[in-house]
């Protein structure tokens, strides 16, 4: 489950550039959520490290595509 964290924050840090604090926060919430994941059954690393980074997307609304800034046009 650890290495599917640091896979989550290996690929997330990519993706954007933040502060340490905010990574820091990021990876506490992304595992919790992850163990919760584990906990309930899902034990495959590579689903993991998706559901994670999709878990992140949608808390910074990167996967929000208003917030994304699209409009529409």
């Amino acid at each position: 489950m650890e290495a599917a964290i640091d896979r989550i924050m290996m690929t997330y840090d990519l993706l954007l550039n933040r502060s340490a604090a905010a990574s820091a926060e990021a990876r506490i919430k992304v595992t919790k959520y992850v163990t919760k994941l584990f906990e309930a059954g899902e034990t495959d690393m590579h689903r993991l490290t998706v559901c994670g980074l999709t878990y992140l997307r949608e808390l910074d609304g990167s996967n929000d595509p208003v917030k994304a800034g699209y409009t529409g046009l």
